[in-house]
């Protein structure tokens, strides 16, 4: 009971610190060992509190902590990866994660991953040096008995952890109005007046908050210091008791102004934002009794923060007693100056002690299903696949999971197919209301089938394979939705519902001895026995692949009522060998091996498989798709991709040259392309090389743009890729854009509107697909549209920082801002000068037409493509004696950081510990 004995360890070992550091947990990920350190700080082994991964030692100088000398790392995929940690509900907790990066992997280069509080995105871990840790802190009011911390979304190396910490505060430490919305993210906690570069905590802090010296190294810590500036200290003791209660060592330092004021210019990571803020004062030095000390706030075009008077010793009510003032939520820039400086009729400069500003970041709500979904979970202390932890949908879904893209998503679709489960189909899973698929074949489940009624959504039920007993439920016939039911090789008995005897729906029940139809029914019945029901779904998924039919008419006059049912299915792999066409090359797959080194070199991973690089024998260099997911949907995505690529051929589209079925591997094979997704040049990829020429991003988007012309109207009948988005266009060694992934892409077999169920990837998914459920090329034109707009602004679909606190999505965002004509808001600060910006105002109105609520406003993808070109021949038009040369070199400039992100303060905001609390914006 792998996940029980991880709960216990946990709760043993806090107890075990219960005198000496309450609420403490401390995890040297990746470490072999429970040890406790230098400062007396106990650590423990993560080893059997996370699931996945693999361990790293490191080599790093000048790193005397021995929890860094350890990490653990996770594959680079599409999954999360997740430390969950016992809580008081209503308490708040100081939670720290650190990264030190060491070259574990021997790559050079440098990873950059998502790290989530639970369902909430906290920030992207960005490693620029090897040698020196990354470290993310946040406060958070605990709202449940657990507390997740996860990793996931690498876009460059892998992601990993080096340490996970955990810090109980007592009573209103870091309270706000706001907590059950928003947690603290810190950006800044400076000790003022230090004594050396070595930071404050444990146990000089109880709390083990990271105090950083004001003499830090680190660049544009603090910078712009005024001339006069000096350091004092005292070793009185100093009251600090109120409050946040800052450590007495941090208040018994500080920095004097001589020249009568204090300057600071400080980068604040993660911001424009709205902050929590609060500056800590103590007088520490000996004034005369004619002396005072008087100073103010100045903040550069800012001048209502200079109205309140700081007098320290009388704020405080003494000397050597601390003064919290500052403001609980104040909009602040990225790049923050701001400057004390003393009164007219003060005789000493101004005095600080310390200083912190944290972030505000919202928590997402998680998904709706999240308490079934822990429930369901915790019934299989023992299997892996219950043990991913955090949100089963975000940030990113479990992997047998499917979710919704509302902002509150719902499960979608269960997949657990062949993974020895035992006992009773588990009730939670009834209480799934918006289940719209299935899928528990190929268990040992037992006992009866539970009453689904209450998921009225349910389209696809596939419980074949089971030890399942009893009868099948009639409410199996009054799901309004249902198309496939798969019961066949159980132990069910008695009659089939009469329900389920209407057309439109699969059903397989062979291989279950005592159940019969109804003998009224069978007399007036045509009953159609389909040897492969896999077959002929994939009939309609592909339109090319071989089915048959084998038809048993009775001699008596049919009703108008009809039975489908199907004969023991075949398992998918049994049919491989008829998948392929006659224009689909079948390789050895030791030809496979030998090109990719027995698959050495991973490039990355796809929707259901790994990418290895390989150079076949006449020195054709290919990408090398490997399929992990042996599920009934993965193979379908496999079988779907090779009847489509057999048949589809277009310069936009990556070449597919073939497949390999031999041993239990099933792979794909595909040209190589040697510059990898466009999602890594908008954002960064392994050379962390941006596009930042704007006719380049035309030119990609036209690429693009002719793929998906080909499938809409070059394909008969019309090919809905599905999946389109930023990851999915490739790019070759000559920059040109090609279209790839086709696992999810359908046949428009029914006319303009394909009943489908939902699938796509969430910030480019249709709403009205995904509400209708009725899937057209016009769902293509969203995702398009998506693109386009990440093309100008550089940055991804769903984002909590890049968009405000009430916007997550780049569609919402972009249109606010086009909407009342600012369209230099949303141009990506990277690109190169020189653009024309009626060529850029014309592809945002095509990406905002793209993106419009209903499919019957969007225009067509070959409209679309006239609007790219129109805005290339602006551009050549401008540049006309460069153009030629532009387009031959397909430049990319370096990735560049804006950091002129200046922010106005909340013009209302007063400078005193009882504050205005303006709404968050």
């Amino acid at each position: 009971m792998a996940y029980a004995a991880a709960a216990v360890l946990l709760l043993l070992l806090l107890f075990s610190l219960s005198t000496a550091q309450p609420g403490f947990i401390s995890l040297d990920c990746g470490g072999a060992d429970d040890y406790t350190d230098g400062i007396g700080i106990q650590w423990t082994s993560d080893a059997k509190l996370v699931f996945g991964g693999q361990t790293a030692n490191l080599l790093v100088q000048n790193q005397p902590q021995k929890q860094y000398s350890t990490l653990r790392y996770f594959p680079a995929d599409t999954r999360k990866y997740c430390y969950t940690m016992n809580v008081r509900t209503r308490t708040r907790y100081l939670v720290r994660a650190s990264f030190l990066y060491g070259n574990f992997d021997n790559s050079n280069v440098y990873p950059k991953f998502d790290l989530s509080l639970g369902a909430t995105h906290w920030s992207t871990v960005i490693i620029d040096d090897a040698d020196t840790p990354v470290v993310e802190e946040a406060t958070i009011l605990a709202s449940a008995p657990t507390l997740s911390v996860c990793v996931s979304n690498a876009s460059t190396g892998q992601p990993f952890i080096s340490t996970l910490e955990l810090r109980q505060f007592n009573g209103s430490l870091y309270y706000t109005d706001y907590e059950a919305q928003f947690f603290l993210a810190l950006s800044a906690r400076i000790n003022f007046g230090a004594q050396g570069n070595e930071s404050v905590r444990y146990p000089d802090d109880p709390f083990d908050r990271i105090w950083e010296s004001d003499s830090s190294r680190r660049a544009n810590y603090l910078v712009d210091v005024a001339p006069g500036t000096q350091r004092i200290s005292t070793t009185n003791p100093v009251f600090v008791s109120i409050n946040e209660e800052p450590p007495e060592k941090v208040m018994q330092t500080a920095v004097v102004g001589q020249n009568g004021s204090l300057n600071y210019r400080l980068d604040l990571e993660g911001f424009p934002g709205n902050a929590w803020a609060v500056s800590y004062f103590a007088e520490i030095e000996a004034l005369a009794s004619n002396e005072t000390r008087k100073f103010k706030l100045v903040v550069p075009g800012m001048p209502a923060f200079s109205k309140p008077t700081v007098d320290v010793e009388e704020n405080a009510q003494g000397k050597y007693r601390l003064y919290q003032p500052g403001y609980t939520n104040v909009s602040l820039p990225f790049v923050f100056s701001f400057e004390f400086k003393k009164t007219n009729d003060s005789s000493k400069g101004p005095i600080l002690n310390a200083m912190e500003i944290y972030k505000y970041v919202q928590i997402t709500m998680g998904s709706q299903d999240a308490n079934i979904m822990a429930s369901l979970v915790s019934r299989y202390p023992q299997a892996g696949w219950a043990q991913e932890g955090g949100d089963p949908c975000l940030p990113a879904s479990w992997t047998w999971v499917q979710c919704s893209s509302e902002p509150a998503p719902r499960v979608s679709s269960i997949t657990l197919s062949g993974k020895n489960i035992t006992g009773s189909i588990p009730l939670e899973l009834t209480k799934l209301s918006a289940l719209v698929d299935l899928k528990l074949d190929g268990n040992s489940f037992s006992g009866e089938i539970p009453d689904f009624s209450g998921c009225r959504n349910l389209q696809y039920i596939h419980l074949e394979n089971n030890q399942i007993t009893g009868a099948l439920p009639s409410s199996m016939g009054d799901l309004p939705n249902l198309k496939e039911l798969y019961v066949q090789n159980n132990r069910l008995s008695g009659q089939i519902p009469r329900a389920l005897s209407k057309k439109g729906i699969t059903f397989s029940w062979s291989g279950n001895n005592g159940l019969h139809t109804a003998n009224d029914s069978i007399s007036h019945t045509t009953i159609i026995i389909i040897v492969c029901a896999v077959v002929g779904a994939i009939l309609l998924l592909a339109v090319a692949i071989a089915c048959c039919f084998c038809t048993l008419k009775r001699k008596r006059k049919p009703s108008h009522e009809t039975v489908v049912v199907a004969a023991p299915a075949k398992k998918l792999g049994s049919y491989f060998s008829e998948v392929a066409t006659e224009s689909a090359h079948r390789f050895a797959l030791s030809e496979i091996e030998d090109a990719t080194g027995k698959f050495e070199k991973r490039i990355g991973s796809g929707g259901f498989g790994i990418v290895y690089y390989g150079k076949l024998a006449d020195g054709r260099e290919i990408a090398v798709k490997l399929l992990t997911n042996d599920s009934y949907q993965g193979i379908r995505e496999f079988l779907n991709e090779v009847a489509l690529l057999s048949r589809i051929h277009h310069r936009n589209l990556v070449t597919f040259l073939g497949y390999s079925q031999q041993d239990g591997k099933n792979i794909l094979v595909y040209e190589y392309m040697h510059n990898g997704t466009l999602k890594e040049h908008l954002r960064g990829g392994p050379n962390d090389v941006k596009i930042t020429s704007w006719v380049k991003r035309l030119e990609i988007a036209e690429d693009a743009a002719k793929g998906i012309e080909y499938l809409h109207t070059g394909c008969s009948p019309t090919i809905i890729h599905r999946d389109v988005k930023s990851s999915n266009i490739l790019l070759d060694k000559n920059m040109r854009a090609k279209v790839a992934d086709f696992g999810l892409s359908k046949p428009a077999v029914d006319g303009s509107h394909v009943s489908s169920i939902v699938r796509g990837t969430v910030g480019y998914l249709d709403p009205e697909y995904y509400i209708s459920q009725q899937l057209t090329e016009k769902s293509d034109i969203y995702s398009f549209g998506v693109i386009l707009l990440e093309l100008i602004s550089g940055h991804e679909p769903i984002s909590s920082d890049n968009f405000g606190l009430n916007c997550r999505n780049i569609v919402a965002w972009a249109r606010s801002h086009l909407e009342s004509g600012n369209i230099d808001a949303i141009i990506d600060a990277s690109l190169d000068t020189g653009y024309d910006l009626q060529s850029v105002w014309k592809i945002a109105e095509a990406g905002i037409m793209c993106v419009e609520p209903k499919g019957a406003q969007r225009p067509t993808i070959s409209e679309v493509l006239k609007e790219i070109q129109d805005a290339i021949a602006i551009e050549k038009q401008r540049q006309a004696p460069q153009a030629q040369q532009l387009m031959s070199k397909r430049s990319m400039g370096s990735a560049s950081v804006n950091t002129d992100n200046s922010m106005d303060l909340e013009q209302n905001a007063t400078f005193d510990d009882q504050l205005m609390r303006p709404a968050l914006r």
